[in-house]
């Protein structure tokens, strides 16, 4: 395994992980807990948006990083998430659904690599990815103002509306993944 930069971020986000639900989950920094776990959550999710545009712009892309970078996404974003839950900062349904849409997609593409499709990442997908992050960052910071909290709301719905949208389009473009085809001979193809 190649350990380029891109790869290096990808690893250093789900090293990020911990760090950032034992601080937000303990208080163990007392008042700051909360917006140093912001930070940390903030630059795992720029290491993402780093890591993606390094590999692309300078050819390093890799098994693992096409592996591991929407892992390390999933990770950081639904860890965060389940806090929210405990912190009731989120409803628990919201979650669900953005999980069960996680699991849906991960199904799809094992599915996919057993046919040798590869299921690329949709902008719908990364919509979703942006908004959730988003979404996050404002569930965390939970400022005490009429306009942030309508809008964390706001950013709330649009992200569970957008997961539920780029599930339906990775379900339309990739159905025939789901078929099993009969070859002349009567054997699955």
């Amino acid at each position: 395994m190649e350990m380029n930069l891109p790869n290096k971020l990808t690893v250093f986000r789900v090293l990020l992980i911990p760090f950032f639900v034992i601080v937000l989950m303990t208080n163990c920094l007392g008042a700051a807990s909360k917006w140093v776990a912001l930070v940390i959550f903030i630059i795992a999710s720029l290491t993402d948006l780093l890591d993606g545009k390094i590999a692309r712009r300078y050819n390093l892309v890799t098994t693992f990083g096409k592996f591991a970078d929407p892992l390390a996404d999933k990770i950081l974003v639904i860890s965060a998430m389940i806090c929210l839950v405990e912190l009731g900062l989120i409803r628990s349904w919201i979650v669900i659904i953005i999980v069960a849409r996680e699991f849906i997609i991960s199904g799809f593409r094992i599915i996919a690599a057993e046919k040798n499709v590869v299921i690329a990442a949709s902008y719908w997908g990364k919509f979703k990815t942006t908004f959730q992050m988003i979404m996050v960052i404002m569930l965390i910071a939970d400022i005490d103002n009429v306009i942030w909290q309508t809008t964390a709301v706001v950013i709330t719905y649009i992200a569970l509306i957008l997961t539920i949208v780029s599930l339906v389009d990775y379900i339309i473009k990739n159905k025939e993944v789901m078929m099993d085809r009969k070859t002349e001979d009567g054997n699955e193809g």
